[in-house]
């Protein structure tokens, strides 16, 4: 797993590399300058293009400095360096590479004001203006030229965050930040690049390497990790010879009403594509033609209006239990009864969450090491209302501890709260992923890891990354601009065999 690092630990890892390796702080910012212009140069390859590099006067700028010089020895002619010195602070190696840049021909602007008014020509803006270090929201002269700028139609490309963006805490909403197509951030992923706030001023950022001492990185005290293909690839085991249905665990999804049994059939059926060796869905009497219709691979246990029949609990390796089955008292009902009776992990999703939220007692009665899988809304249900994404995922984290258990919360970069007090963030998944049933196929998915012995954590974590990698290989390469959740189920055992190959 990639630790991700706050803005503070990532200037601890700068000087951590820089007295270790060693090396010189300026050396550094040439290194982390290459890496930009690095790939810079294979994605923007005109070179008479008109582009304004926008340096402020701190190591953000020192790094926007060296870009500009760098890509005038690639051979760009239209170049120009606009300095924001609205302050008399500078760094020391902000002012090594000014004046290096002075001994060259790109022409240098300084402003030390902003009208209203203000506009730009050059086609291409390059924003290398405050970067990480911000901890306050723009003000001034620089909240002056990013509304100007905002209000411009250029191609922007940020250079590691862009201004005005918080790397991690609170972003408040309509915070001001300079809107950008491009950031092209050093070393990691920001956090905040991860959650939902960053979707109004970001559009997609590519990681470059700089040499930062991962030594250090892999040492440092974080709750934060990015999971990476290798990570999935560690945790998912392929299927051995001379087993059978009976290795492969049976997994019992209660799910289902008169009207929603589609979110039966996916969970069900997305959990026999991923591998448990046998399914069964509790669903009522209604639903048994359509159940051995569409998945005559999957067994059925019948239920009336709400009620469990005798169930032989000891017979199920795990235990699904909320798509589609409403909020009535009967699924009060097949919770109490669940809870009381089942002491494995549980999966729990829709509108058994629901009911959750409001019978608080019962969520103390749930067994330990269960997952619960919450989309934003049945999260704030459940916790109480949340203003931003950061305070959800404390609250994750804070609630995933106390509890014992893990809490699967949906998003872009679907986030696992563990009960160790982690917080892993998924790199799988994609726009055209997002439509009515894709949380009924992840339940499935992970409720069928578990019948496979998985642990709880590593039932979320390949879980997640399953789904949305089966999502990516149907989507990225077709060029489809929807991806039907049956599809996905039908990819999944395809998706996986790459995965443990």
């Amino acid at each position: 797993m990639l630790p991700l690092l706050t803005s503070n630990q990532i200037r601890e890892a700068d000087a951590y590399t820089i007295a270790h390796e060693p090396v010189t702080s300026i050396d550094l910012m040439e290194r982390a300058s290459k890496a930009f212009v690095g790939w810079f140069i294979n994605h923007f390859q005109d070179k008479q293009q008109s582009i304004a590099v926008y340096c402020g006067t701190g190591n953000n700028g020192g790094d926007g400095l060296a870009i500009a010089r760098l890509l005038v020895d690639h051979g760009y002619t239209q170049l120009s360096v606009i300095i924001t010195r609205f302050s008399d602070k500078a760094s020391s190696d902000f002012n090594t590479n000014l004046n290096l840049i002075k001994a060259t021909n790109i022409p240098v602007t300084e402003l030390t004001h902003v009208a209203d008014d203000y506009s730009e020509s050059a086609s291409l803006i390059i924003d290398a203006m405050l970067g990480s270090g911000l901890n306050k929201p723009l003000t001034g002269h620089y909240q002056t030229l990013v509304k100007c700028l905002n209000c411009l139609n250029k191609t922007t490309v940020a250079v590691d965050v862009p201004t005005g963006f918080y790397t991690d805490g609170e972003i408040a909403t309509g915070a001001l930040v300079l809107r950008v197509d491009l950031v092209i951030t050093f070393q990691q992923p920001k956090i905040n690049f991860l959650l939902p706030e960053s979707g109004p001023h970001i559009n997609c950022f590519e990681v470059v390497d700089i040499g930062l001492s991962q030594e250090f990185i892999n040492e440092v005290n974080t709750p934060y990790y990015y999971v990476q293909e290798r990570d999935i690839r560690a945790i998912a085991k392929p299927r051995k010879h001379f087993s059978n249905k009976g290795t492969y665990g049976h997994a019992l999804v209660i799910a289902g009403k008169d009207e929603t049994m589609g979110a039966v059939l996916l969970a069900s059926s997305a959990c026999a594509h991923v591998g448990a060796g046998l399914t069964t869905a509790c669903v009522p009497q209604s639903g048994l033609v359509a159940l051995n219709s569409a998945m005559p691979e999957v067994m059925a246990l019948l239920r009336k209006q709400g009620e469990l029949p005798d169930i032989e609990w000891d017979k199920y390796s795990v235990i699904a239990v909320g798509p589609g089955l409403g909020t009535e008292d009967g699924t009060l009902q097949l919770l109490k009864a669940v809870f009381e009776n089942y002491t494995k992990p549980v999966v729990i999703d829709a509108d058994a969450l629901n009911v959750l939220s409001k019978h608080q007692e019962l969520l103390n009665k749930i067994p330990a090491g269960s997952i619960l899988t919450p989309h934003m809304k049945e999260f704030d249900r459940l916790f109480g209302l949340h203003h931003n994404w950061w305070q959800r995922i404390q609250t994750a984290k804070k609630k995933a501890q106390e509890m014992g258990l893990n809490i699967i919360l949906k998003n872009d970069y679907t986030i696992t709260a563990t009960p160790e007090g982690r917080l892993y963030f998924n790199a799988t998944g994609n726009p055209a992923m997002a439509t009515g049933g894709m949380g009924d196929v992840l339940t499935g998915v992970i409720t069928g890891l578990l019948a496979q012995k998985y642990t709880p954590e590593d039932a979320c974590l390949l879980g997640v990354y399953l789904h949305g990698r089966a999502g990516d290989e149907l989507a990225l390469p077709n060029r489809m601009h929807v991806v039907l959740p049956q599809y996905v189920i039908q990819q999944l055992p395809a998706t996986m065999a790459k995965l443990t190959a």
